[in-house]
């Protein structure tokens, strides 16, 4: 027996899956902006690939914590969250506006990821994450506030990660600051559905209202917030992405085709309707990981 024991451990140790050691945690964020005309409507490759060699670590560490958070290893998202959250990851110097964008990103799909796995949290981390979430949040809204121009898809991904992190920290501020982006956002919406600036992205125009419309369904969602005026966004964002040639004549540009599906399956969540078709697997670390199965921020009718 004592040969047979450490035998039958031995063969049954590597059916076991270890959590793998975090990354070393990223202060700075270096990134940058790869669209080569005026309208942001067109991609320069080799600018798109710089881009994603110099943020490849942040995405590949909410890619990571993502896929733990989905029921691949709950234990793990959080250990490397709060390692991360220890190190006061992602508060350091931004190296331009794309690398603000990269941080609320990365700030929303790792509240909406923790929001999955927070009740198996120890009191410890839950103090250590949310009080890092807290100081992202805080980073974001003062970025924001700060900021001049046009409020457009990335004021509205600002609102998400601040009200995601409220929603996972209970902390009432946060709230009402996604409360007041989700407002902002409705009140510059034209009549019949259409977001001012996103219009204003030419062949891309269809492509950034859909991406506009996203975290906003989202906000409305975990704030519980039922609007007309989002019926309508949802509604106007739906037909164009069905058929774009109504944006298309308002543009003067033919759209490049994209779905609206994520749209859909997070309002008809909201509102009491039916999901919308299947299909593909919906599957977004930014919002959580598998859109396909309703974040706990949520609130379902």
């Amino acid at each position: 027996m004592k040969l047979f024991i450490p035998l039958l451990l031995a063969v049954a140790a590597p059916l076991a899956q270890a959590c793998d050691a975090p990354p070393p945690a990223r202060s700075d964020i270096e990134a940058n902006s790869y669209y080569s005309d005026k309208n942001h409507s067109v991609i320069d490759p080799v600018k798109r690939a710089q881009n994603i060699a110099n943020t490849k670590p942040v995405e590949d560490f909410l890619i990571h914590v993502a896929q733990d958070a989905n029921g691949r290893d709950a234990g793990c998202a959080l250990s490397w969250l709060a390692n991360w959250a220890e190190q006061k990851a992602l508060l350091g110097k931004m190296s331009s506006e794309q690398a603000f964008y990269v941080r609320k990103w990365t700030l929303s799909g790792m509240a909406l990821n923790y929001a999955r796995v927070k009740p198996q949290a120890t009191p410890a981390q839950r103090v250590l994450i949310e009080g890092w979430f807290k100081s992202l949040a805080d980073a974001t809204i003062a970025h924001a506030d700060a900021k001049k121009g046009t409020r457009n898809n990335h004021y509205y991904w600002e609102g998400l990660a601040v009200t995601a992190t409220g929603g996972v920290t209970g902390d009432a501020r946060y709230l009402d600051w996604g409360r007041k982006v989700l407002q902002h956002a409705l009140g510059q919406m034209a009549p019949d559905g259409a977001l001012p600036a996103e219009m204003e992205r030419a062949v891309k125009a269809l492509h950034y209202q859909v991406y506009a419309a996203t975290p906003l369904v989202m906000i409305a969602s975990i704030l519980d917030v039922r609007d007309p005026r989002l019926d309508t966004l949802v509604a106007f964002t739906v037909a164009g992405s069905a058929d774009p040639s109504g944006i298309a004549k308002r543009t003067g540009f033919e759209q490049e085709p994209v779905g609206s599906r994520e749209v859909t399956t997070i309002y008809n969540r909201q509102v009491g309707k039916p999901p919308p078709p299947a299909g593909k697997a919906l599957w977004q670390p930014r919002l959580g990981g598998s859109l396909d199965v309703p974040n706990p921020l949520e609130h379902l009718k």
